[in-house]
């Protein structure tokens, strides 16, 4: 059965579990926004909870993140917080953890092997299927309204090795796909930026000097939305004849919602899946039962609404 954790209880839930003392945490990569609000969310509940956590930052390099698995496990933590690089390189983690019997939990990237997680362990993260479903239901919504029967897109994927990427493609396919959509969505092409601002730059770039005409980008996260933006822009594209979607509402793309350039994003809670996962850990390191997966909702956020989550990561 799965869970949904209420952000307001965590401090909470902190108070009651903190019991171990030494948490170590690898976080796929510290060079990335959003990782980064994770990072300070699993920081800031630790100082709220008088908990050592010692964060490092694998750089996006499987072996390195094994390596602190094991140095984690070898300098006697109570726990272990994991930011998977590679969502299908997990399994060598989870067998190092469970053969010490240290807590694990994964956050924000599902492990390959999630359904058969042994004792100890647990993922917390926002159920995917919601994100990018949310996110093509809402593009659908604008070109219905806007008055077009067909759109032409482009959709840019995040790195193919993280489930995340894999799921929100399949969550636009079968929008579009489905009957609920209500216009014929064509997607021109799909290729992945890697999640970088700067690949999604260089990539929409290209697709601008084939001279397609195209309605919109729908993107499988912020950074690679506000790439296309930014590419698009420096083509003097009237941003008011596109619709662009991300998923993240990082701050960086609520500014460029409120700018006009972003039309949809999807609040993941960095900071509440940050929490989360150390409070997760926490429970399983004093033998407490745990969910084997923790769900922190995911939300829409629009030009209506994104006042209120400028305050939120």
């Amino acid at each position: 059965m799965k869970k949904t954790l209420l952000i307001a209880g965590f401090a909470a839930l902190l108070g009651t579990t903190a019991t171990a003392e030494t948490v170590g945490v690898s976080m796929a990569k510290f060079d990335d926004n959003f990782l980064t609000v994770l990072r300070n969310g699993i920081q800031k509940s630790a100082d709220a909870g008088g908990v050592t956590v010692q964060i490092e930052d694998a750089q996006n390099d499987v072996a390195k993140q094994l390596d602190q698995i094991k140095n984690f496990i070898a300098s006697g933590v109570d726990a272990i917080v994991v930011n998977p690089v590679d969502t299908s390189a997990t399994q060598a983690m989870s067998d190092a953890a469970a053969a010490a019997g240290v807590a694990l939990v994964y956050v924000n990237r599902q492990p390959v092997n999630v359904d058969s997680l042994p004792d100890k362990q647990a993922f917390v993260a926002s159920n995917e299927v919601d994100s990018g479903t949310l996110e093509t239901k809402e593009v659908c919504r604008l070109f219905k309204e806007a008055g077009k029967t067909e759109a032409n897109v482009y959709v840019m994927m995040g790195e193919l090795s993280n489930q995340a990427a894999v799921q929100r493609t399949a969550d636009i396919h079968d929008v579009i796909g489905g009957p609920d959509c209500g216009v014929k969505i064509n997607i021109i092409d799909e290729q992945t930026a890697n999640w970088s601002r700067d690949e999604a730059q260089n990539m929409m770039t290209n697709w601008l000097s084939t001279g397609t005409a195209f309605d919109g980008v729908i993107a499988n996260n912020d950074e690679m939305a506000i790439g296309a933006v930014q590419a698009m822009k420096a083509a003097n594209i009237d941003m008011a004849t596109v619709v662009v979607g991300g998923v993240d509402a990082t701050q960086d793309a609520l500014a460029a919602m409120q700018a006009g350039d972003l039309d949809v994003t999807v609040f993941q809670n960095a900071a509440g899946q940050g929490a989360g996962a150390l409070d997760a850990a926490l429970k399983l390191a004093k033998g407490e039962a745990v969910e084997k997966k923790v769900w922190v909702p995911f939300e829409l956020v629009t030009p209506a609404n994104v006042a209120e989550y400028l305050s939120k990561n």
